[in-house]
């Protein structure tokens, strides 16, 4: 396997719904034309349980971002707006940072964040948010399964990673689901 080989996404989603959120993502892990790890947990509780993260990317780029979100979310005292600007401040003007190649999705009891290394820090509309390779699949999904069905947000990001997993090469069935 060439070391050098670009490392593929994968698939993270969001869903707001009735006051509850749920955040999946898939488990694989690929290099080139291989699949890697198939168990991969891309998505983590922080701060007390208090706030759910996913990443797709570089998976050391990710963990160096978690690593650093974490001091933030220390620093504003679990502040999640004020924690999520810092950090994309910082990732897009530190030397170190600013190589990192990944997204992160953040949430809280009350807000969502998408943040890249670019600055971006975007809340969702409709509180329905995807990255990855297979983000707009899943997205698409979730919007579809939000706008016509009454199903609980963990209902609709399983099934939405479902759809992800089958149409994207770079995202499995093998889900880790975590709900606040």
């Amino acid at each position: 396997m060439n070391p050098k080989a670009r490392i593929r996404s994968t698939t993270i989603l969001c869903v707001r719904r009735d006051g509850h959120l749920a955040m999946g993502g898939d488990g694989q892990v690929t290099m080139g034309e291989s699949v890697v790890k198939q168990n991969a947990r891309k998505i983590r509780r922080l701060y007390g349980d208090k706030i759910v993260a996913g990443f797709a990317g570089s998976t050391a780029d990710a963990l160096s971002l978690f690593s650093r979100f974490e001091q933030k979310l220390e620093e504003y005292h679990g502040n999640l707006s004020r924690s999520v600007v810092e950090l994309a401040k910082d990732w897009r003007t530190d030397r170190a940072l600013r190589h990192l190649e990944a997204l992160l999705l953040v949430a809280d009891s009350k807000v969502t964040y998408l943040v890249s290394g670019n600055g971006d820090v975007i809340e969702p509309d409709d509180g329905i948010v995807a990255i990855g390779s297979g983000g707009p699949y899943a997205l698409a999904a979730a919007r579809a399964l939000s706008k016509h069905t009454s199903l609980a947000p963990r209902a609709i990001v399983e099934e939405s990673l479902h759809v992800a997993g089958q149409i994207c090469i770079f995202t499995n069935e093998n889900f880790v689901i975590e709900e606040l």
